[in-house]
């Protein structure tokens, strides 16, 4: 199989990074992202993990993935996926008492773009990730977004993944 990329975008901050899907290693989560291009919601900036924006979906593949390439410690330039149920993430303490229902579930699609991130959740533990895609164009540019959104705040702001 040929190499496929995906963009990775901040839509109101216009910065952009290009990611290859790790096909060979994580080809389930692949196969489902994929599909589901393109993806775009509110983008949110880590509590716990550090380095991290993400956005929530609706689950999207028909199955959900196998824990397939998982890390706890992903390094920059790292694309994760994380499934959840609502009841993980149902509280206020999260933030997301709008989007997220206990009786849901909801995909994290989240972009690491710095060092020194673990995935140790105070609540739960260890929340492993898939690693289903690695940025290998504009990830310095990405970051310097990331921390002014991170400084500045999310609100407004949208993650995108589409085909590239």
């Amino acid at each position: 199989m040929a190499d496929r990329f995906v963009t990775v975008s901040l839509d109101k901050r216009d910065a952009h990074c290009t990611a290859r899907l790790l096909d060979d290693r994580a080809p389930l989560t692949c196969a489902a992202v994929w599909e589901a291009l393109p993806l775009a919601g509110d983008v949110f900036h880590a509590k716990y993990a550090r380095n991290e924006i993400y956005a929530l979906f609706p689950p999207f593949a028909s199955t959900e993935p196998p824990l397939e390439n998982p890390t706890v410690t992903p390094i920059p330039g790292d694309l994760c996926y994380f499934s959840f149920a609502g009841t993980e993430l149902g509280t206020k303490a999260y933030g997301y008492d709008r989007e997220v229902r206990p009786d849901t579930t909801v995909v994290d699609l989240a972009l690491f773009y710095e060092r020194n991130n673990l995935l140790l959740n105070g609540d739960v533990g260890w929340v492993p990730g898939i690693v289903w895609g690695q940025v290998v164009d504009g990830l310095e540019e990405m970051a310097t977004a990331c921390n002014d959104l991170w400084r500045s705040g999310a609100a407004g702001e949208t993650l995108s993944f589409r085909r590239g």
